[in-house]
């Protein structure tokens, strides 16, 4: 058994160490899908905290 830590628990772990930080912290920021044309698809998930663009504009 290894001691190593995958790279979703070190994400983890580093976006909870924080003194005010809680499990919302690590939560999901993007989502990564194959596209049609066998190109990687990056999106900004939508529960996303903090999304870019205008806030303002719907």
């Amino acid at each position: 058994m290894s001691d190593e830590m995958s790279d979703d628990e070190k994400r983890h772990d580093q976006l909870t160490r924080a003194p005010k930080s809680d499990e919302s912290d690590a939560a999901p920021r993007i989502e990564v899908s194959d596209g049609d044309d066998g190109r990687t698809r990056i999106d900004v998930a939508e529960t996303a905290a903090v999304r870019p663009g205008n806030p303002d504009k719907q």
